[in-house]
């Protein structure tokens, strides 16, 4: 009997180990917001859930209006910024294409497609006025103060996420983070 609990144990054991290392390995892809000073995971979006691009609308500090930049994300784990949509051309703004991308005005607004911005992360400083930084995502607008202080800083980046991460993390998109 004693030999027999003793088989058992061990294999319990080994699942148990075995599900504790693969809790840690990141393995899922996913577009994430930090605090820059922490490093604190706050919120993300698995990749498998959206085509890869977004966007972060804002009102601009100065002209008061909305700006909305449309990033994609590339497998190589660049952040890349393909349009730029705003309303005025005044302080903050360029007047022209600048280093690639097509400009463009239309009903009132300039455009910007066509860029190929490259960044490996993106830091936000979430507006304590007026700006309120927005994620737009699958027909879904989410502040990013609902998830970070106004003021801080957030840094938005590709990276792999542990389960760990999935089950402890904030899913923007609402889905179920079970893979």
């Amino acid at each position: 009997m004693m030999q027999k609990c003793n088989k058992y144990g061990g294999w319990v054991v080994f699942t148990l180990m075995i599900g504790a290392v693969l809790a840690v390995i990141p393995f899922q892809q996913a577009v994430t917001f930090e605090a820059r000073k922490s490093g604190e995971l706050l919120a993300y979006f698995l990749l498998r859930d959206t085509d890869k691009t977004f966007q972060i609308e804002y009102t601009h500090s100065i002209h008061q209006s909305e700006v909305i930049e449309t990033y994609q994300v590339e497998n190589s784990g660049v952040i890349r910024q393909i349009e730029l949509e705003y309303e005025d051309t005044s302080i903050g703004m360029p007047s022209e294409s600048e280093g690639g991308g097509d400009f463009e005005m239309k009903d009132g607004k300039y455009y910007i497609r066509d860029m190929k911005r490259d960044f490996s992360w993106i830091d936000i400083s979430v507006g304590q006025v007026n700006a309120n930084h927005r994620l737009l995502i699958q027909n879904k607008t989410i502040p990013l103060s609902s998830f970070s202080a106004p003021g801080s800083v957030v840094r938005v980046k590709k990276q792999k996420l542990a389960l760990w991460q999935l089950w402890k993390g904030v899913n923007l998109l609402g889905r179920s983070t079970k893979v």
